[in-house]
């Protein structure tokens, strides 16, 4: 692994922390400014979202995260693209109702410049245990 990579790894590795705490905490100007204006949204129940859609539910209140935890398992670099594989278990509320949700996951991250952007993230509900 170069320096570079694990530079990027390092970047990545802060910017999930940072786009997690930026839902939780609904601090949506740093969300936001996190994500790719392409930015694909799927959720554990299949539905997609774009970025305008995401946003939208996250500020209305029709999705709120109340805990999140998230752990990276692994980050592949392949050019300008980081593939984030991790798990995330979260309580939260979808259109007033509470769940707990325990998903493998993959986010994916593009770098334009000297910045990485969010954009796209695929969850898989992982069985109860």
């Amino acid at each position: 692994m170069t320096d570079s990579e694990r530079i990027s790894e390092s970047v990545i590795q802060e910017l999930e922390a940072k786009r997690y705490k930026a839902v939780l905490e609904q601090d949506f100007a740093t969300f936001d400014d996190l994500c790719h204006d392409e930015l694909v949204y799927s959720h554990s129940g299949g539905n997609r979202d774009s970025r305008q859609d995401y946003t939208a539910k996250l500020r209305t209140g029709t999705l709120r995260y109340h805990r999140i935890e998230n752990s990276i398992e692994s980050i592949t670099i392949i050019g300008n693209t980081a593939l984030v594989l991790g798990r995330m278990k979260a309580d939260l509320t979808v259109n007033g109702t509470d769940k707990t949700i325990n998903n493998s996951s993959l986010a994916v991250w593009i770098q334009e410049g000297d910045e990485w952007k969010f954009v796209a993230y695929q969850p898989t509900p992982l069985p109860n245990s």
